[in-house]
């Protein structure tokens, strides 16, 4: 089984006011394209936030490309005369034609290679094109540092064959890295900030709650149900030794939203 064929929507979406966020900040980077744009949402989950991008501007088309089947199926039902969803490969997309913006919100670490994706999409760009991402930057929060710790423990690393599966989040390049590339691709204009996003939960283990919808989807591929289930309790005890079991607990989240114009 692979990632793309765990992800649940529902777990997904327990937190989407918090995931909206920083999908607006990157959405006000993006300068209006003209009516009559093609934009393509890279990574579109559930299509909520890929209607926004409708409602937001006046494009003639927004194509919203996502690997998850569970994802899509959700996302179809936001099909429209202007919207509309197909499974694809994010390092490079299904896409025909030049397209006016692609926006990929909390995707491209989903992928290796982060350099020879961007030129990809780069090329797919019109003349004036804009390209704005988001990726989250917190490898090093407690919570992800010891969901690797606790895949590596013997009786987990023995059901995963030895081969642990890497967090994505450590494919993140810095951000003056990606001003670097985006600056050698081409992209005359840019913007790129690392920015620190502040969720009030109600209690530290919704961190837990929060990871199963998105980084421990590559555990749950892996390992046989009641083992995973099995990982999350151990998960859980040890990041609440660690934060300490209680509420509020705010969630500092490091993200980077970066967009430039060809």
């Amino acid at each position: 089984m692979t990632v793309e064929d765990v992800w649940d929507p529902a777990q997904y979406d327990r937190f989407a006011a918090e995931r909206r966020q920083p999908f607006g900040d990157l959405l006000d980077l993006v300068e209006a394209p003209g009516p009559g744009a093609r934009v393509v949402d890279l990574g579109c989950g559930t299509g909520a936030l890929t209607v926004a991008l409708a409602e937001r501007w006046d494009p003639a088309e927004v194509l919203g490309i996502d690997s998850s089947e569970a994802m899509l199926d959700e996302a179809r039902r936001r099909t429209s005369a202007v919207v509309h969803f197909e499974r694809g490969d994010l390092a490079r997309p299904p896409v025909e034609g030049l397209v006016d913006v692609i926006f990929a919100n909390a995707s491209l670490h989903w992928v290796p290679d982060h350099a020879a994706v961007l030129a990809c999409w780069r090329d797919l760009l019109t003349p004036g094109g804009q390209v704005a991402v988001q990726v989250p930057a917190n490898a090093d929060h407690p919570a992800h540092r010891l969901a690797t710790e606790v895949a590596h423990e013997p009786q987990f690393a023995d059901a995963f064959g030895g081969a642990v599966p890497e967090d994505p989040v450590r494919r993140v390049l810095s951000p003056e890295a990606y001003a670097e590339l985006l600056d050698e691709l081409g992209f005359g204009r840019q913007h790129v900030r690392l920015q620190v996003y502040g969720h009030h939960l109600a209690r530290t283990e919704d961190v837990v709650e929060w990871l199963q919808g998105t980084t421990l989807n590559r555990f749950r591929a892996a390992l046989p149900p009641d083992v995973y289930a099995s990982f999350v309790d151990r998960f859980r005890s040890r990041l609440l030794h660690a934060l300490g079991d209680g509420g509020p607990y705010f969630y500092a989240f490091k993200r980077i939203l970066m967009w430039g114009r060809r």
